[in-house]
């Protein structure tokens, strides 16, 4: 058999997504941040679409790298890359691992690094063989070398947990190598692997700290080895990464304006991001709710990755990609999205693979011993038959429950959004999945769209017809419902589309009502919030309006510009 590498990579990476929640929950080496999972998915992401030319692919790597996992991880990549058959595997490996060890300045046992070691010097010991029992030989070796960084770690073990970044190269890994000799349905739960150290100590302190998590990518003309020794001194958890003319650097600093400014001063600046790590921490020690069932829907509902934090929910990424970058939907910057847009380049959706939505699966109802699952409308995707297929085979017991919910965008976000509280609260998860049903039937949605291009450029619309409706600046108003976006009106401008909607809410609530609105904009927020939002409020004092970007799925397909209001009557609640 002729091993296929680029579908074990992919295998790989819908792992890591899938579990990435969990390696979230216990990132605190070396800082409690919580942003392994997001970081190693925004990193890895690349590998779904390996390009003819490796360099292509390192490259493409090296921009995505977020965080010290995401930046290691892609540093063992460039190596590891490299292998093309199964004699090959072992000398990419150690090529890979000796690379990610020489990037980071004080580099630890106990992290991925750990894991890497293992893996080479297992490779060095034995030559890759295309059997079962083999591959089981080095997931079993990987296993043990995961468990052991606690005692390699004070901090994992004051924590009570295992490193989230050696776990993730784990995740990857086993995915990898069932894969590649077509074992890829064969996995064990990583709940039940770690069990007991997926969970933080409620003894553990969390450390306060302050700052920002930088990833930056710079060119440079010359002296790289000069440059490299002198950027150490401007941050700490430092790595870098030089390749080719560029060089791509991780660290922590308290002043991130006054590093970019000094680092301005290496070469052109071509990427730059921070995150501030005070902000993740509190967010990190946040109490998840842990309602009477588990909460689970499609990212393609206005629900963001702080939402589902903040709720404890489970969200499933469909993916984006414009020009040459693909990334889940809620990891890519609406900024940036809306940007290319706007400068005519191609951008379109992709659902996930039906192997990636089978491991959310498994591993919710390995955490959860019910989940509710409020999905993306039928008409719109096929998720609502894979997860009734799946339940079919995988859950006797009945423990996974799948609604259909008719709605998506800011529709289908309203009734997750508020099922979530709802479930918070309650001890019952039939009353759940009640209260659920009747947030789908009372829940409405109107979308305004800027343009009708976007639609016929996914083909959802003529083009002729989306031509003739620009030029004569036709605004359609759309509604998401159980058959399919129905048009509803349209109307000239903005002032008409404000008109449309008051008189919506208008004609379902009187002055007193205090419903659940929910507000969505694309590239338009101040306008939503300073005037749509303030005229919501003058009409309905007591409604709770939530002001959320709009699914990053609708607004491909709507394209910049569209904005849209959601409501959920109080009634809902009785």
């Amino acid at each position: 058999m002729t091993p296929d590498f680029q579908k074990a990579h992919i295998a790989g990476v819908e792992r890591v997504a899938a579990w990435s929640d969990v390696l979230d929950d216990i990132n605190v080496f070396p800082v409690a941040d919580g942003d392994t999972g997001r970081n190693l998915i925004t990193s890895l992401t690349p590998l779904r679409y390996l390009e003819k030319n490796l360099e292509d692919t390192i490259h493409k790597l090296l921009l995505s790298a977020r965080g010290n996992s995401g930046n290691i991880a892609v540093q063992f990549f460039s190596g590891f890359l490299t292998a093309d058959s199964y004699a090959t595997l072992a000398q990419a490996a150690k090529f890979g691992r000796d690379q990610a060890w020489q990037a980071v300045s004080k580099p630890l046992p106990g992290t991925m690094l750990t894991v890497l070691d293992t893996l080479v010097d297992f490779l060095a010991k034995c030559d890759f063989e295309n059997k079962a029992e083999h591959v089981a030989k080095i997931i079993d070796l990987l296993e043990e070398s995961v468990k052991s960084t606690p005692e390699l770690l004070p901090k994992l073990k004051q924590a009570g947990v295992v490193d989230s970044g050696a776990l993730g190269m784990y995740i990857y890994l086993e995915g990898f190598f069932k894969r590649l000799i077509g074992q890829h349905n064969e996995f064990r739960p990583i709940s039940t692997i770690f069990q007991g150290l997926l969970e933080i100590s409620p003894s553990y302190q969390v450390e306060m700290a302050e700052g920002y998590c930088v990833d930056t990518v710079i060119h440079y003309d010359k002296n790289a080895a000069e440059k490299v020794s002198r950027l150490s001194q401007y941050g700490e958890s430092m790595v870098v990464i030089p390749h080719n003319n560029y060089l791509k650097v991780h660290f922590h600093t308290r002043n991130s304006r006054e590093a970019k400014s000094r680092i301005e001063s290496f070469g052109d600046v071509v990427h730059w991001t921070d995150d501030n790590i005070g902000s993740q921490i509190k967010d990190f020690t946040r109490l998840h709710p842990q309602g009477a069932i588990h909460i689970m829907t499609d990212a393609a509902g206005s629900v963001t990755r702080e939402d589902a934090r903040e709720l404890g929910l489970t969200l499933l990424d469909s993916y984006i990609i414009a020009g040459k970058r693909s990334l889940p939907e809620t990891l890519f910057s609406p900024a940036e999205l809306y940007q290319t847009m706007r400068q005519g380049i191609r951008v379109s959706t992709s659902q996930a693979s039906v192997f990636e939505r089978h491991q959310y699966y498994q591993r919710v109802l390995t955490q959860y011993p019910k989940v509710l699952y409020l999905c993306v409308g039928s008409v719109f995707t096929g998720n609502h038959d894979v997860a009734l297929n799946w339940k079919a085979q995988k859950d006797p017991d009945g423990r996974l429950t799948v609604i259909d919910t008719g709605a998506a965008s800011g529709r289908l976000g309203a009734i997750v959004i508020a099922t979530a509280r709802y479930a918070a609260q309650s001890k019952d998860p039939q009353a759940v999945i009640n209260f659920a049903k009747r947030a789908v039937e009372k829940c409405e949605e109107y979308v305004f769209l800027d343009k009708l291009k976007y639609l016929a450029a996914g083909g959802r619309l003529a083009k002729s017809s989306a031509f003739l409706g620009d030029v004569f600046h036709v605004k359609p108003i759309i509604s998401p419902t159980a058959e399919g976006a129905k048009k509803v009106g349209a109307v000239k401008n903005r002032d008409g589309q404000l008109r449309y909607a008051l008189a919506k809410l208008g004609g379902a609530f009187d002055s007193e009502s205090s419903p659940f609105v929910m507000l969505e904009y694309s590239d338009n927020r101040d306008w939503v919030n300073e005037t749509v939002k303030k005229e919501i409020q003058a009409r309905l004092p007591s409604a709770e309006i939530m002001l959320q970007p709009l699914s990053l799925t609708s607004g491909v397909h709507m394209g910049p510009g569209t904005w849209a209001v959601a409501f959920l009557p109080p009634a809902v609640w009785d």
